[in-house]
């Protein structure tokens, strides 16, 4: 069975407080985070205490993710080896633009697996946050077996883009995101893996977040990153299927079990 992963919810990797209780709001995954939200002269702290959370937390069937700091920083591969050896089950590769890039970690979290013994064991996801990582997202996409999706970074894919944020109440709400949100869905259907758009960060106008959110479901996203357990219920709620939906995935079944023989028309009567 798929796993749902309507909400991913950010939380900084040099917190302990945040860290230890996050499960409790039931994400459907949580991302510890060592970039961005983590300053220069944290880097280290934060990675052992991201370890040890993983290893000693127990977060239940929450899905753990962690996003590393890219591997051509100073940071990025003792983050690959520390979290590979505290049983992370997916590492999320920030500003992925490459191929190449993917199978460059893939070849540093093989090294940890085989020291370990569990080869195969950890799952990749990468965010696109460039044109170029946008242009090449069905190569991102198919770049690895381990890949289990691919996600929108909108703040750093606009700076590079040279276009601004728009704000609910513009007539061009999320005009700046449309190519990018449409790349990144396509190469994840095509690849058969999930697709997650970008945070919302104004915790103040959840109307408007509530706009995003249906606008990406009806685009094919699967779920949403986000920073605050206020936004989970709206997301599962906008996520949660129709029953005209689940009607015709029923029937959808149904076709293809009669087509491939397993069932006839008359098992049916």
């Amino acid at each position: 069975m798929q796993r749902l992963r309507r909400t991913m919810m950010f939380v900084p990797g040099n917190n302990p407080g945040m860290m230890a209780d996050a499960h409790i709001y039931s994400p459907d995954s949580i991302m510890l985070d060592l970039e961005d939200s983590v300053s220069m002269a944290e880097k280290d702290a934060a990675r052992l205490l991201v370890h040890n959370a993983l290893k000693t937390i127990d977060y239940g069937t929450t899905e753990m993710v962690v996003r590393i700091n890219p591997l051509n920083t100073p940071y990025g591969k003792k983050d690959v080896e520390a979290v590979v050896k505290a049983g992370v089950h997916v590492i999320r590769m920030p500003k992925t633009e490459t191929a190449e890039e993917v199978k460059e970690l893939e070849e540093e979290i093989i090294k940890v697996e085989t020291e370990l013994g569990c080869v195969g064991r950890t799952q990749i996801m990468a965010a696109i946050e460039s044109t170029l990582g946008a242009l090449n997202a069905y190569a991102i996409a198919t770049a690895s077996k381990r890949m289990m999706g691919i996600a929108l970074g909108a703040e750093d894919y606009c700076a590079n883009l040279k276009a601004q944020r728009t704000t609910g109440d513009s007539p061009f709400f999320g005009m700046e995101l449309q190519m990018a949100r449409q790349c990144i869905v396509t190469a994840a259907r095509a690849a058969g893996i999930d697709a997650l758009d970008t945070v919302f960060s104004n915790l103040n106008d959840m109307d408007t977040f509530r706009r995003e959110v249906e606008m990406i479901k009806a685009m094919g996203f699967d779920g949403k990153s986000i920073i605050n357990p206020r936004q989970i219920e709206v997301v599962n709620e906008i996520f949660a299927p129709k029953e005209k939906e689940i009607e015709i995935r029923a029937q959808r079944t149904i076709d293809l079990a009669i087509a491939s023989g397993i069932l006839t028309k008359e098992d049916l009567a």
